[in-house]
């Protein structure tokens, strides 16, 4: 007995001298029966309205309705802050840490750049182009790697106008410069004769984002259909984009079935649905959730738990260019290649850690 007592003690005693599993962050989950994602969210991100972050990250899976997830679907989570943890498929703690934030060097141009393919971008877009954000922002980084992925003979160099109105005309239309990024695609179904959809090819969307409604807190609506926002005033800075509004049959704006007010800057929208002027304020999440923060609203603004639409953003080669076809082909190319390779998730993952903790 006294033997088999030894034994035991000697085999707790290696147990306990076992190193505990790594802890791993992000991974997979699996829908469960009465889940949601805000459910989800709650859960594992200890942020319900963290439910925008699984839908962006699995619209290929759940689609563009939130309430369209299923019993046995399967999701990714991305380790955002350190949560969730636990899941299978993550990846340890220590893994995931980002790195210090590299501010992009801005290279002064010379003759020389002419022979290599120019791409064209600008300041103040972020978190998708910025000079101050890490690596130039979420994009900028994507078609860093898109182009070293394709590795064209002549080389390529990305350069900064911030100038935004003179991009795809004159610089892209006249051939200046050969690729601009990042740019919204209109539903040219519906509008085929926007200047866009009659100048530009596209590239393949390099991210998706979701274009959500921001409400006044105290004055909640629904919105589970089309029909629910006819009527309603919904408010866009001027210089934004509206094709939105109007495609997939909506004609909202074609028709006079809503009223768009479009002041000057996104504040004066969160101005306008706190004095009543206006329903909600229709922007892309991340633009939409950073004036929250930089302006104090967390507690009057909610986030309407259905997105008004999903917008990619797309690589323009103007359809003049001699070369059109073969570098929008390069570029695509090259954003299929890191997707293949696990190199776009990583650079997708790392950037949103760093814009969720911002918010």
């Amino acid at each position: 007995m006294k033997h088999m007592l030894a034994a035991m003690a000697v085999g707790l005693s290696g147990l306990a001298a076992m190193p505990a599993a790594a802890e791993t962050c992000g991974g997979t989950y699996t829908v469960r029966a009465g889940d949601s994602l805000s459910a989800i969210a709650d859960t594992h991100y200890k942020n319900a309205g963290m439910w925008t972050a699984i839908h962006s990250a699995n619209l290929d899976t759940i689609g563009p309705k939130p309430d369209r997830i299923a019993v046995g679907m399967t999701l990714s989570l991305a380790c955002l802050d350190g949560l969730p943890v636990g899941l299978a498929g993550g990846v340890p703690l220590s893994n995931v840490q980002p790195t210090a934030a590299k501010i992009v060097q801005i290279q002064p141009g010379n003759a020389a750049v002419r022979k290599r393919i120019n791409l064209l971008t600008g300041d103040d877009f972020a978190p998708f182009t910025a000079k101050a954000a890490h690596n130039g922002g979420l994009l900028t980084e994507v078609v860093q790697s898109a182009m070293t992925e394709a590795a064209p003979d002549k080389g390529f160099a990305i350069h900064w106008v911030d100038d935004w109105a003179s991009h795809l005309e004159p610089l892209l239309s006249n051939a200046l410069l050969d690729l601009g990024f990042p740019w919204y695609q209109p539903d040219c179904a519906t509008t085929p004769e926007n200047f866009r959809c009659q100048n530009f090819h596209f590239s393949d969307p390099m991210f998706e984002l979701l274009i959500l409604l921001f409400r006044d807190t105290a004055r909640p609506f629904a919105f589970n259909l089309d029909t629910d926002i006819e009527g309603k005033t919904l408010c866009r800075p001027s210089g934004y984009f509206t094709f939105d509004l109007d495609q997939n049959g909506r004609r909202w704006l074609l028709d006079d079935k809503i009223t768009l007010k479009q002041p000057r800057t996104v504040k004066d929208c969160f101005d306008m649905v706190l004095a009543g002027e206006a329903d909600a304020v229709a922007l892309n999440e991340f633009t939409g959730r950073a004036a929250i923060k930089e302006h104090g609203l967390a507690d009057r603004i909610t986030v309407v738990p259905q997105p008004l639409s999903v917008a990619g953003l797309h690589v323009v080669v103007h359809k003049s260019h001699p070369e059109a076809e073969d570098m929008l082909a390069m570029i695509n190319d090259g954003l299929r290649g890191i997707r293949a390779s696990g190199n776009y998730q990583n650079i997708i993952e790392d950037h949103m850690a760093r814009i969720w903790a911002e918010f």
